[in-house]
């Protein structure tokens, strides 16, 4: 199975910045008039994407495997959903999502844990579109936010994020480059009262420490170390979330635990618990919201992405 990383970045700066322009000078619609056959290209070509977002479907309903038009033509929205995401994103940093188009408890709950002085890690996954959570951010300005994330397959995008928006991206740490002098500087930065945000959903490149959970009907690895990470800084674990709905967005913000007061002989029950815990509930936002789920490559242990599909 190829590791999600290796899939690398598709397209080049040049395209992306003209699908950028054609939505902020001409609007959404010519915008997807665009996007439908670009989308359509990328959804042909690139079977190991396809067979992914099909197998993936498929999950969620078991009939799409006796119905192949039916799972394609699902799949193919799948990737226009994608393609609209990211177009989100640059919108969310060029300021250009009103206010009122935000809804869900997120912001209050968000606002509620500044105010109360601690700081804490956020959990996030790739579904929904998290950049839009920039307006969290913007109404604390004083607000210290870390990211950790790879960066390595998505430079091109970044760069240009930044160069159209005029904005730079929150401070961007490596996975990959996590030190124990790194997490020493987190715990600091936690109990200032800054947030370090972690996705929970991807593995390393150098795989790591990994715990087979059930998720979605199967059997899938997820990562342990944010989990170790919580449990190591001893702060509050939020989850994040944001969801596209109709033409607005709604955004999340919970905690699921607080490792304070969590004892060392605790830790593993409590990383095999909260893990669970964490991925059931990750799976009921995937149920609502299915096609903003965007992981497309084989996520399952048994899930090889070939299905009765002999196109490239």
């Amino acid at each position: 199975m190829s590791h999600w990383a290796q899939i690398g970045e598709r397209g080049t700066v040049a395209g992306m910045t003209l699908m950028v322009a054609i939505q902020r000078h001409l609007g959404r619609w010519p915008f997807r008039l665009v996007l439908w056959p670009v989308m359509l290209w990328y959804f042909l070509m690139h079977g190991a994407a396809r067979r992914a977002s099909q197998s993936y479907l498929q999950r969620l309903d078991p009939h799409l495997g006796q119905r192949p038009l039916a799972r394609w033509w699902c799949s193919y929205r799948h990737f226009l959903a994608f393609g609209e995401a990211l177009m989100d994103k640059v919108a969310a940093w060029s300021g250009d999502i009103a206010d009122e188009r935000l809804g869900g408890t997120g912001i209050a709950r968000f606002t509620a844990a500044i105010d109360g002085g601690r700081g804490g890690l956020i959990l996030v996954a790739h579904h929904g579109n998290l950049d839009v959570v920039n307006a969290l951010v913007e109404r604390h300005p004083g607000l210290e936010l870390t990211v950790m994330m790879h960066t390595r397959n998505a430079r091109k995008f970044n760069a240009l994020l930044e160069r159209v928006t005029g904005r730079p991206r929150p401070h961007v740490l490596e996975v990959s480059e996590i030190t124990p002098a790194t997490a020493q500087a987190l715990a600091e930065r936690i109990q200032a009262g800054g947030y370090v945000v972690i996705a929970a959903d991807r593995l390393s490149l150098s795989r790591g420490r990994t715990r087979c959970l059930d998720f979605l009907g199967g059997r899938a690895r997820f990562p342990e170390g944010p989990f170790r990470l919580a449990a190591l800084l001893r702060c509050p674990l939020y989850t994040l979330a944001c969801v596209r709905e109709s033409d607005g967005f709604r955004i999340d913000f919970e905690l699921l635990d607080d490792t304070r007061d969590l004892a060392r002989r605790q830790r593993e029950p409590w990383i095999a618990e909260t893990m669970q815990r964490h991925a059931d509930h990750l799976a009921r936002r995937v149920q609502r919201h299915p096609r903003q789920w965007f992981n497309f490559f084989p996520f399952w242990m048994n899930d090889t992405g070939h299905l009765h599909d002999d196109t490239p």
